[in-house]
């Protein structure tokens, strides 16, 4: 009796088109959800480094406004050292680069949202000061909200701790604050930072 011999062996099948379309797809959304989630990790990792970065930028410029603070004294003319007290707006003498001269320096807040400093020199014998064009313009921070905020920019106290707001008091003037809310955009997270700083006017002659 003869036996036969049968082949167990099972043919391999490839995948159909609708197999391949439906893998392809799968796989083309599991890249785009991939793709979406790096996007959107990068846009919001990039705006918070942008942010640090200005508000970092805005406390370096506060920290420069007290040292040019706190060496105010009076002009190369003879001017009393507070020339200007304005809620977006302080005007002072000080001798900013330690020379034999004292500059005219101005903090303003000067558009929506860019905080500058100027510098001007004294020139002559007799010295004068020509404030129609600063020497030197630095811009401290360009995403300052304080007037989107109507929020002042500078304060002023007396010897009392008292608010000063009248012009005519300049004299009285012991120390200035600056208080600074920045963001680069507002309607986005994380968020406003208001910054604060103050100094005293420790060169000046007691009235």
């Amino acid at each position: 009796m003869k036996m036969e011999k049968h082949n167990t062996a099972t043919k391999e099948r490839g995948m159909t088109l609708v197999e391949v379309i439906v893998v392809t797809s799968l796989f083309g959304i599991l890249m785009l959800a991939v793709g979406e989630s790096v996007a959107s990790l990068y846009r919001y990792n990039s705006y918070t480094i942008a942010q640090a970065y200005q508000v970092d930028h805005a406390r370096r410029g506060l920290e420069t406004l007290v040292r040019d603070i706190r060496e105010m004294g009076y002009a190369d003319d003879g001017t009393f050292p507070l020339a200007r007290m304005e809620t977006q707006l302080v005007g002072f003498y000080s001798d900013i680069d330690r020379d034999d001269s004292v500059e005219y320096v101005e903090y303003e807040l000067a558009t929506s949202t860019k905080l500058i400093k100027r510098v001007y020199n004294a020139t002559g014998t007799p010295p004068t000061y020509d404030l129609n064009t600063p020497e030197e313009t630095y811009t401290l921070s360009e995403y300052v909200q304080n007037l989107n905020q109507a929020t002042s920019t500078f304060y002023y106290f007396n010897g009392n701790g008292e608010e000063i707001t009248a012009t005519s008091t300049v004299t009285d003037v012991q120390y200035v604050e600056a208080r600074i809310i920045v963001n680069i955009d507002p309607i986005r997270d994380p968020g406003e930072f208001t910054l604060r700083s103050s100094a005293s006017l420790r060169n000046l002659k007691d009235n």
